[in-house]
């Protein structure tokens, strides 16, 4: 899978022309990679195109142009692009009252590692989370996760053969039972499997 390079990246003045046209085209293919598991855990599966979209907003947030800053970004976003054998998700907790969600990052501590995908009838495969630095304390848990789900020849070949996609969270804590995934988002997550 192709990875983003300095040279496939918009300038800041380049990019400030395709600003608004590219945000709604990167909010409307986020909606067939998203995924809601139970009322608080939202997954957006990453691609190049989330990751390259990503990169051009914090270049431009920081007003970065220097060769060094730019790499900085690329490889700090790089890794989330699936590499053909996975997908790459960022994992969100969000309650809105801070109250409710101090108690909740609290009580989910490990979550991140309870996430799991099956495709058709292969066995579950949990989620190996945080590979750039840990993001749990003693405390509690972080709201935001980055998860990566490395799949086998034959589940790869199941889900490109059209098998369903399953998500599930086996946490006792926020235990979201198995869900099959919708058309559109199957469909889009067999596009990062090589």
């Amino acid at each position: 899978m192709p990875h983003i390079t300095r040279d496939s990246l918009m300038t800041l003045e380049g990019y400030a022309k395709v600003r608004s046209e590219m945000r709604a085209e990167i909010m409307a293919h986020k909606k067939n990679r998203m995924v809601e598991l139970g009322d608080h855990v939202t997954l957006i599966f990453e691609d190049e195109k989330t990751m390259r979209y990503q990169i051009q907003e914090m270049l431009r947030a920081e007003r970065t142009f220097e060769d060094s800053g730019i790499q900085d970004e690329l490889d700090a976003y790089n890794p989330l692009v699936p590499d053909g054998t996975n997908w790459k998700a960022t994992m969100m907790i969000q309650y809105s009252d801070p109250d409710e969600r101090k108690v909740a990052l609290a009580n989910l501590k490990g979550i991140e590692d309870r996430v799991w995908v099956q495709v058709a009838e292969q066995p579950r495969v949990h989620a190996i989370a945080d590979e750039d630095l840990e993001r749990e304390t003693e405390e509690k848990t972080s709201s935001v996760h980055f998860l990566r789900f490395e799949l086998d020849a034959t589940s790869i070949a199941a889900a490109k053969a059209g098998g369903p996609i399953r998500m599930g969270i086996d946490l006792e804590a926020y235990r979201v039972e198995p869900m099959t995934l919708a058309e559109n988002i199957r469909a889009a997550l067999v596009l990062d499997l090589s």
